[in-house]
């Protein structure tokens, strides 16, 4: 369940089924070129790093269109009903769509090792090197349902500042995958964070990624070197108001939902 303390909804109940295999990274070339390095040092600095395109303009059109499949989601949240915002979401179910599972899949190890060094600086457990490991440890803790999610957004659309925890084990990276075209599919609707720090006012950090790029950010906390040592500081992230079109995102989250 993520902060927004999503009640029960119907569909999300079923049993979890195993996702189909995943293409291999050739089947998204631009996860080879990625330079880990310099995102991992974004991420140290900012808590949010913005990645060069990871799908092209038809990946996208092809991954936006099924928001109209319903068979492909376990459950869809109407923003407004529970006061998240103005917009839509809908879950997929298992098995994930060639392209999300291979994303959630190829992203996943060097995400792990970032995640590990943060880990090792705030004293908390370190999480396996595969994604299947995570997932059969997030099954070990009830929880069984997968998260990634297509959200849409209309004129006026937003989402308001919340954290995808959803359980007792959460995965501290996640990644959000635009699928439009800024200023051409759509207005506004800017990726907004909120960091706050210990002792500090909150911080506000407002992005733009380009259709296909993606925006990795820690999911609830981060490390932060203080006088002290190493301190958690705390980030939330929302979407901006929609002046004019359609927004679409595929949001990747690596562990799955109780």
């Amino acid at each position: 369940m993520n902060s927004y303390d999503t009640p029960s909804l119907p569909g999300l109940d079923e049993p979890a089924a195993p996702d189909r295999p995943a293409p291999d990274a050739d089947g998204l070339p631009a996860l080879r070129r990625l330079d880990w390095p310099v995102l991992a040092a974004e991420l140290d600095a900012e808590g949010v790093a913005l990645t060069p395109p990871l799908l092209s303009a038809d990946e996208c059109a092809r991954l936006r269109d099924m928001f109209d499949e319903p068979g492909l989601f376990r459950s869809t949240v109407t923003m407004a009903r529970h006061r998240f915002g103005e917009g839509s979401y809908r879950y997929f179910a298992r098995p994930l769509p060639d392209p999300v599972a291979a994303l959630r899949r190829e992203l996943y190890p060097p995400l792990a090792r970032i995640a590990n060094t943060w880990a090792a600086r705030l004293g908390e457990p370190e999480f396996p090197g595969r994604h299947e490991d995570l997932v059969a440890a997030c099954a070990a803790e009830g929880q069984h349902r997968p998260t990634p999610l297509l959200l849409r957004y209309g004129q006026g659309g937003y989402n308001c500042l919340h954290q995808d925890v959803y359980g007792d084990l959460t995965f501290p990276l996640q990644v959000a995958v635009l699928l439009d075209r800024p200023d051409e599919d759509f207005t506004g609707g800017e990726s907004v964070f909120v960091e706050q720090r210990p002792r500090a006012q909150s911080r506000p950090l407002v992005r733009r990624p380009a259709q296909g790029q993606g925006l990795i950010f820690a999911v609830h906390h981060r490390p932060v070197r203080s006088a002290r040592g190493w301190s958690r500081v705390m980030l939330r992230h929302g979407v901006s108001a929609v002046t004019s079109g359609q927004r679409h995102v595929l949001g990747v989250i690596f562990h799955d939902a109780r």
